[in-house]
């Protein structure tokens, strides 16, 4: 018999009650409002960062030393508070 691999269900992990990230694949995703409402500043700050380092660089490289650095510490924070409540 054939099994047809696309109609499998995979295991979603059991997510603690109130919490404000679900685990996926590596990365968290919003789960409730606290979780959109931390979620929504970190993405604000990751396009302001974008818009400010390629206006205000006088090169690629320069822009690019700017804003990698900044999205690397951002979304190191955010994993670390996601991590923490979900």
């Amino acid at each position: 018999m054939m099994v047809n691999r696309m109609a499998r269900r995979t295991k979603l992990p059991k997510t603690r009650r109130g919490a404000w990230f679900v685990p996926v694949r590596g990365s968290y995703l919003p789960a409730s409002a606290a979780g959109w409402w931390t979620y929504a500043p970190f993405v604000a700050y990751l396009i302001a960062s974008l818009i400010i380092g390629v206006r205000d660089e006088s090169s690629p490289l320069l822009a690019f030393l700017f804003i990698i650095p900044n999205w690397i510490a951002a979304g190191a924070i955010m994993t670390y508070i996601a991590a923490r409540k979900s």
